[in-house]
Order: structure tokens, then C-alpha cells, then sequence
């Protein structure tokens, strides 16, 4: 009998999927629940990613025109109240400020102080920075107003999970305003495209572009556009949306500008966001028995260089070899960026090397007495198994080091892409559609069949039924792809298009 593979991380990906997922983030020291109900904090690992997620990001916006700004935290009540489907979308997941000071009383401190009007906590800014758009816009000539922000937002969700579902998570949102509908909505396809671009080439994720159903668009929108990506346990996972919001807020924030025939308008606005929550999707689409897997172009680092001596006299000879490839190493760039270089001569024994497996870190070099000798490093890919490695010479090494990277990028997002081609299918038979949804395992009722690309008639109440019926969301439409005719697959009734139905995060 062969014996078994240990790994990492237990249980498996196959035995708990969800707790496998909170074991990755633990082991590899991404982040940490918060004593505050909900909430996360995000370690020097977990932030880093974060961090290159915000690099590749910010340049690809400001390539676009967009400017960085803040804005308050704190809404003013009356401000959502602006917009009633807005406010109406999200009143049951709101914080809301009532005081504005601690009272000492018997019992221990008592709030006190009480506000004249409560302030919410933003669950999203478009009613506050449309306040500021109204006093930024008054001519055609200050449009279009182009204006990003990274901050965080608060949601108070009832059921949290790392990364992918917390009461507070860092994001971005964009929000920009224009003087035409033509413009407006380029404005909301291009920045699902940036969005895409940086899902695909820098966390190497397969994504689909779409576009919301009714029921599923973001509240007070005219449109929504979406990137949907299949996880690991086939559930899909919204990683990015891009909002055309027609002059739905920008006439409840008074949003006007004179325009160039000296008439009066109100001006075309768009919102767009991703969020942390594309931490938790490079986990469940990379991560393995062994701890997450990081694509090279957005890792917090590209290798690590692993000094081995067993004897003192051997040391400086080592750390001396090993610091002068660092320094080759990060005189190297990639994605933009010089390459991040990290170092760990802790005396631990074979832990090391699990360590930087259960981060996910792309490359582990080994550097021995023996590897100096022939002007050699021992390289490990942690695309491949942990057994897996590979002695190179120094100088090969360093010339094909971009190539190599390229190549396990490369490797994660076709694996990805397999995966999900795997399991989506074309279904046109409500039977087999049932079937495709029901759990193979009573005891595993996560696994199921995938992305079902099912027609669909447009009509609210086959999406809600199929919903009711297999906990199944319609994820979107696909922007891309024939058109065809067919037959919905709850009712039965004409359909011109097919949509991505699945169960998701």
C-alpha cells in the first residue's frame, strides 16, 4: 500500500472545504479574527497582497484619468434617505451612530451625548460623494469628474467569513460623473475591464464579464456590470462591479451642470468597486492541501532564499553567497516593480521551508556549501509538489528567473481555467438542471455541479423560484458569447439569451 501524502493543512480541500479555507488563511498568516464580532485583522502577509492588488490597480485607473480623493466615514441619515431604493438595499446591514461621547455611571461607562441626527457608517459613499460632486459640477466644462477612493466600509453581515464576508473590509470605489449617457456607460464597461485585466493577468483568476439581472443589481442603478469567477468547491464568486447609475443619484445629490447650449442638466454617474474579498478568491482558486498558492505578478514576494550550513565555520561563506543573489534578485524587475526578495536564515530546521510552502511564496531557493561550490542554487516551485525541485546554475538562474515566473503564472491560470471548463455546462432540461445542483454527497452539500449556462426568459419571478428552489443565483448574463434562442429553464417561455446560473459566495 502506498503510504499517504502528509500535507499541510487538515482537513483537506475535499474532506471540509470551508474549513480547509480558514486553515490556509491561518497557516499561512494572512489574517486573524478580530475581537469585534465579524471584523478581521490582516496580518504583514495577507496586507502585502493587498497592497499589490492596490499597485496594479491605482495605475491602471489613474492610466485612465481617474484621481485618488477621501471622504467622510460618517453619512449623515438624511443623505441615504436621498435615494429610497438605495437606502432600501442596504438599511439592514447598516451601523448606525446615535452618540458622540462615553458617560461614567454606576453600571460603568453608558453612551451619552445623543446626535440631533444619527450618522451611518459608509456601507458605500455615493450618496456622501455626490454631496461633493454637487458643489464640484457646474459647467459641462468640469465633466467628466473622475474620482477613486480607497478606504474601508462597513456592512453588518449576519454570516462572516475571512476575506470574502466581513462586517468591515478595505476596498476601492470609484465614482464619476459625465455629461452624456454615451459617456457614462463607456465609462462602466471600461473599468470592468480593468477589473478583468487585473483578475486574469496579476491573479491569474478566469473571469466572465456580465451584466446583473434586475434582482441582482446594485441598489438605485440603472445597470450593472459584474466579473464572476468559479472557485475550487464550483461556487462562483463576484469579484468585481462596475455600476452605470444614470441620473438616479445625481438628481437626489442635486448633481446639475450648465451645458454647452446654455441649458441645465443633470449630469450621468457611475460607481465601481473591488474589494478584499479578491484576497479570499486567489486562496480558493490557487490554494491546495498545502497552504495557498500565490501567482508570481501579485505576490507579496516572488522567492525566498533559504541559507543551509551545519557548521559555524560554513556560515559567513553562505550568508554572504546568499546576500549577494538577493541583491542580483532585486535589481531584477517584474510586473512593473522590482522584484521583493525575502531572506530567513532562522536556525528552525525543515520548518522554514513549510513556512514559505504554507505562504504560497513562488520560488524557494536552497543555498549549501555544496551549491556554492558548483555556482549552483536548489530551486523549489510551489506550483509543483514540495519533493519537486530543481538545481540550476547561478547564472541560469538569474537570466531565465522572469521566464520562470511567467511560467507558473501561467500554469495557476490555466489550471484555473480547466477547472472551471470542467464544470460548466449548457443545460436546457429543468430536470438535469435540478440534477447539476444537487449535492453528489449528502455529507459534502458544498460540492455540487458548477456554472450552469441555462436559458433564461427575463422574467423576476423564474429568477426568484429557481433561487427558492436550489439556493441558485442567476450570476449574469454573459457579455460575450452567441446569441441564441431557446426555451427558459424554469418556464418554459421564449428566451434570447442564455445566463450563468450557480450557487455562490
Amino acid at each position: 500500500m502506498a503510504k499517504a501524502v502528509k500535507t499541510a493543512i487538515t482537513p483537506t480541500r475535499q474532506a471540509d472545504y470551508p474549513e480547509w479555507y480558514q486553515q490556509v488563511i491561518s497557516a499561512s498568516e494572512m489574517a486573524e479574527r478580530s475581537p469585534v464580532r465579524g471584523c478581521m485583522v490582516i496580518k504583514p502577509w495577507g496586507y502585502a497582497l493587498w497592497e499589490n492588488i492596490q499597485f496594479q490597480m491605482d495605475e491602471r485607473f489613474k492610466e485612465t484619468g481617474v484621481r485618488n480623493a477621501y471622504f467622510p466615514l460618517f453619512i449623515p441619515l438624511h443623505f441615504l434617505e436621498k435615494e429610497a431604493e438605495h437606502v432600501e438595499g442596504f438599511a439592514k446591514e447598516c451601523a448606525v451612530v446615535t452618540h458622540h461621547r462615553l458617560e461614567q455611571s454606576g453600571d460603568g461607562l453608558v453612551p451619552g451625548g445623543e446626535l440631533t441626527e444619527p450618522l451611518v457608517v459608509r456601507p458605500t459613499s455615493e450618496t456622501i460623494i455626490g454631496d461633493s460632486f454637487a458643489k464640484w459640477v457646474s459647467s459641462y466644462r468640469d465633466l467628466p469628474l473622475l474620482i477613486n477612493q480607497w478606504a474601508n466600509v462597513v456592512r453588518w453581515e449576519m454570516r462572516t467569513r475571512l476575506f470574502l464576508r466581513t462586517s468591515e473590509f478595505l476596498w476601492q470605489e470609484g465614482h464619476t460623473a459625465h455629461a452624456t449617457a454615451e459617456e457614462a456607460t463607456e465609462r462602466t464597461k471600461m473599468m470592468l475591464d480593468v477589473y478583468a485585466d487585473i483578475a486574469e493577468n496579476y491573479l491569474a483568476i478566469p473571469v466572465i464579464k456580465g451584466r446583473k439581472s434586475a434582482l441582482e443589481r446594485f441598489p438605485g442603478a440603472v445597470d450593472t456590470l459584474c466579473i464572476e469567477a468559479m472557485m475550487q468547491d464550483r461556487k462562483a464568486l463576484q469579484a468585481g462591479t462596475s455600476h452605470f447609475l444614470g441620473q438616479n443619484f445625481a438628481k437626489a445629490s442635486n448633481i446639475k451642470f450648465q451645458t454647452d447650449q446654455e441649458g441645465e442638466a443633470f449630469a450621468w454617474t457611475t460607481s465601481w468597486g473591488t474589494s478584499t474579498r479578491l484576497v479570499g478568491g486567489l486562496i480558493m482558486t490557487h490554494g491546495d492541501d498545502d497552504g495557498v498558492i500565490m501567482p508570481p505578478r501579485i505576490a507579496p514576494a516572488q522567492v525566498v532564499l533559504l541559507p543551509i550550513y551545519r557548521k559555524p565555520d560554513e556560515r559567513s561563506a553562505v550568508m554572504a553567497y546568499t546576500a549577494k543573489l538577493a541583491a542580483d534578485l532585486r535589481r531584477i524587475r517584474y510586473a512593473g516593480r522590482r522584484v521583493t526578495v525575502e531572506v530567513d536564515d532562522r536556525d528552525i530546521g525543515g520548518t522554514r521551508n513549510w513556512d514559505w510552502i504554507k505562504k504560497g511564496i513562488p520560488l524557494r531557493v536552497e543555498i549549501g556549501p555544496r551549491d556554492i561550490a558548483a555556482d549552483a542554487v536548489f530551486v523549489g516551485r510551489r506550483d509543483k509538489t514540495p519533493r519537486d525541485k530543481t538545481s540550476l546554475a547561478r547564472s541560469a538562474f538569474l537570466e531565465g528567473f522572469t521566464a520562470l515566473l511567467d511560467e507558473i503564472q501561467a500554469t495557476l491560470f490555466q489550471r484555473a481555467s480547466d477547472l472551471r471548463d470542467a464544470h460548466s455546462r449548457q443545460i436546457d432540461d429543468r430536470s438535469e438542471f435540478d440534477r447539476f445542483f444537487t449535492p453528489r454527497n449528502p455529507d459534502k452539500p458544498e460540492i455540487h455541479g458548477g456554472f450552469a449556462h441555462a436559458h433564461w426568459c427575463g422574467e423576476d419571478a423564474c429568477e426568484e423560484r429557481i433561487k427558492s428552489d436550489l439556493s441558485v443565483t442567476l450570476r449574469c448574463l454573459p457579455l460575450e458569447g452567441p446569441k441564441e434562442t431557446g426555451a427558459c429553464i424554469c418556464c418554459g417561455r421564449s428566451s434570447e439569451r442564455r445566463a450563468i446560473f450557480a450557487k455562490a459566495y
